[in-house]
């Protein structure tokens, strides 16, 4: 039996020779296909601005610096993200202050978000959790009306939509202050590694490519087209944050594809929910009216009495690879100590969706008959045969 693995990247003869190009025109780093990946995700997003850079860490550590984020300060989040959430916000010298999910979901909960602020609040960092939208508008109100601003972690959300007044919009737009884009393999667009940054505030924008670049006053670009000697110079601190245009070229290939990837994507995950309804117990993810996700991952709530590791072994045995619920922070050896990060509410639903949730298989080539084999799996999987026997009694 053919391993079914939990993610694989859309990548052809398109990319490769996007990739040629490239290679073979003599600028592979930081030029015009940067410059045009640039362009043309901002005009797919509907943002006025979006920067590339090495990876979304590095995007999500400029946008705090461009909020004015630094030492001592707090940047309200979630631990239940991939730790680089909560590492953006130390890079800085602040503090993460964790929030609760929601109770139905794997996204903050805005109810919780005002209690958490003090006068050392200097941000709202929001996650879109495998891609689901966050309820933007609710949090976007809040740093509005107490003048804290929002950036979005996007990392996941690349395609994903939002109901905005009345009109459907592309996270990325963005709604809150910035947003920041994943480019890595199991995202659904990928340039192998690579980030974006979204805004509509030209003066974040300039920061950010002043310090991708080791803050040089003068770009490659400029320097290499003049017709007179330049000399730049470093008025501040800066970062080695660049994208290759080899990767870039990849991105805009990708960008190309994207809808039709996600309404693949979205035709798997409603089949998803159509089979597994019929498994008492089996809670599969919610879709808000206000929502359209891309999908990035499928992640189902185990049946009570089911045990993680043992659900997932059995599936890896009859030939299909899951991973388990998405980390939290707080949990890990680097967040031990007070002065790493504080708790802002009680953490009871972050918990239960890392230990009692599993991430399915999901990628647009995955065939009918691959789904179908992934149900019938978790039918013969530990556990199943138990839920039946009750459902009968």
């Amino acid at each position: 039996m053919s391993q079914i693995p939990v993610a694989r990247p859309v990548l052809d003869e398109r990319e490769v020779e996007a990739v040629r190009r490239v290679i073979l025109s003599g600028w592979v780093t930081q030029g015009p296909e940067v410059a045009a990946f640039e362009e043309e995700f901002a005009d797919f997003v509907g943002a006025a601005h979006a920067c590339a850079v090495s990876n979304c860490t590095t995007a999500l550590h400029l946008a705090l610096m461009a909020v004015g984020v630094s030492a001592g300060d707090e940047v309200i989040t979630v631990s239940h993200s991939f730790i680089a959430t909560a590492n953006a916000i130390r890079y800085c010298g602040a503090i993460p202050v964790f929030v609760d999910i929601e109770r139905d979901g794997f996204n903050i909960d805005p109810d919780l978000i005002e209690a958490a602020i003090t006068p050392r609040t200097k941000a709202i960092l929001c996650v879109h959790q495998l891609g689901m939208p966050c309820d933007l508008s609710r949090i976007v109100e809040i740093g509005s009306r107490r003048s804290i601003p929002v950036i979005e972690d996007a990392a996941c959300a690349t395609g994903s939509e939002i109901l905005w007044k009345g009109r459907w919009e592309k996270i990325g737009k963005p709604h809150g202050d910035i947003a920041c884009f994943s480019f890595h393999p199991r995202k659904v667009v990928t340039t192998g590694d690579g980030g974006m940054l979204t805004t509509a505030n030209p003066d974040y924008d300039r920061k950010f490519r002043l310090w991708r670049q080791h803050s040089m006053s003068v770009n490659d670009t400029v320097r290499h087209g003049s017709k007179q000697v330049i000399f730049e110079s470093y008025p501040e601190l800066g970062y080695n944050y660049r994208l290759t245009d080899m990767q870039a070229a990849v991105g805009r290939e990708q960008l190309k594809r994207l809808p039709e990837i996600v309404a693949r994507r979205r035709e798997i995950a409603e089949q998803y929910g159509r089979h597994l309804s019929a498994i008492a117990g089996m809670r599969s993810p919610v879709e808000p009216h206000w929502a359209r996700s891309n999908w990035q991952s499928y992640c189902i709530g185990l049946p009570d009495r089911w045990e993680q590791p043992a659900f997932m072994q059995a599936m890896l045995d009859r030939g299909v690879s899951t991973r388990r619920g998405i980390m939290n922070s707080h949990l890990e050896k680097a967040y031990t100590g007070t002065t790493s990060h504080r708790i802002a509410s009680g953490l009871v639903n972050s918990v239960r969706a890392q230990n009692e949730t599993v991430i399915l298989p999901l990628f647009m080539q995955m065939t009918d008959v691959e789904i179908l084999q992934i149900v019938e799996a978790i039918q013969e999987g530990p556990g199943f045969a138990d839920l039946a026997t009750a459902a009968v009694g």
